[in-house]
């Protein structure tokens, strides 16, 4: 908590923290209190973060289904639930056929949320859906103008305006029509049409950084199916593995890239191994992390600089 306000804004926040498992300092002892567990951390993340921010929120079924409300009070927007499927490998000898009393589990899950971005439409914050049909109606122009002003036959009406569940974000180039077309032939007014900040026009390049990064991958579904982390990949300590619950850096590479350009910031607040800073930096991106368990912390910094020595030029530091 007390690292945030000094981390960079980040465009994808990777948390993997509680499971409500009570293994961890400070970890609940079952999932009951994780939503209020989660509650300052989910609104620090929604005060710090970019406006077309990212959250991957891994967790166990039951953990997300109690922290959603938090999540979405606090203007997360459900995008979808990912599997990790471990296979069947996962229960080998885990498992008594005699006594469960369920399906063995061999799954979690990774959620993925986008920033709800709320934009000021008179005395009120409206989500920006509500926002681009209040501008084009505050104009006085007749709904079916904004298709001449769109230079598309219906698209405008049927896409960027309408009130029900098949609304687009609409393109960058026809919010900064619209708003030309409105500032042109609406009503006078003091207050420019489609400004974010009351002032001035909105540009394509604003109105693209309000709507989340995705760099579509063919062939990938929201089911990853991929064993548990064993082999070279596996912290082991003095005791077996070192972290319980250890990731892939295939699964957090996937992630990664998929919200993300080179140059973005990630966020890794509950970083165990780090090996969601570890997928950053391999992929050109920058990260911060934090980790209270010392014992992770000292494998996740031996990880980390063993990453960049790999990734440095040769005489130089990367810090």
């Amino acid at each position: 908590m007390k690292c945030y306000q000094y981390c960079d804004p980040p465009t994808c926040i990777i948390e993997d923290g509680p499971y409500g498992l009570g293994k961890f300092p400070g970890e609940t002892s079952g999932p009951n209190e994780l939503a209020e567990w989660y509650a300052p951390h989910v609104a620090a993340w929604s005060a710090h973060t970019r406006t077309d921010a990212t959250l991957w929120f891994w967790c166990s079924v039951i953990g997300w289904a109690l922290t959603h409300p938090i999540l979405d009070l606090h203007g997360w927007q459900y995008e979808e639930c990912n599997v990790w499927d471990k296979g069947i490998a996962h229960i080998a000898g885990n498992c008594n056929s005699k006594t469960i009393r369920g399906m063995p589990v061999v799954s979690e899950v990774s959620v993925r949320y986008t920033k709800r971005n709320m934009i000021q439409s008179g005395d009120r914050a409206v989500p920006i859906k509500a926002w681009v049909r209040d501008e084009w109606l505050r104009s006085g122009l007749p709904m079916s103008k904004s298709n001449e002003a769109c230079g598309v036959a219906n698209a405008a009406t049927r896409k960027y305006l309408p009130q029900c569940h098949l609304w687009y974000f609409s393109p960058p180039e026809a919010i900064v029509r619209m708003s030309d077309y409105c500032n042109r032939y609406g009503k006078p007014t003091r207050r420019p049409y489609f400004s974010l900040d009351g002032e001035s026009r909105i540009t394509g390049e604003a109105w693209a950084a309000m709507r989340s990064k995705w760099n579509h991958a063919h062939g990938l579904t929201n089911v990853w199916r991929e064993p548990a982390m064993h082999g070279r990949e596996r912290i082991r300590g003095a005791a077996g593995f070192l972290h319980a619950n250890q990731k892939p850096l295939s699964i957090m590479r996937r992630q990664v890239l998929a919200c993300t350009d080179p140059g973005d910031t990630v966020w890794d607040p509950f970083g165990g191994l780090c090996s969601a800073s570890i997928a950053a930096l391999q992929t050109g991106r920058r990260s911060f992390a934090a980790e209270i368990n010392y014992e992770f912390f000292e494998e996740a910094a031996f990880r980390l600089a063993d990453s960049l020595s790999v990734l440095e030029p040769a005489g130089e530091r990367v810090a």
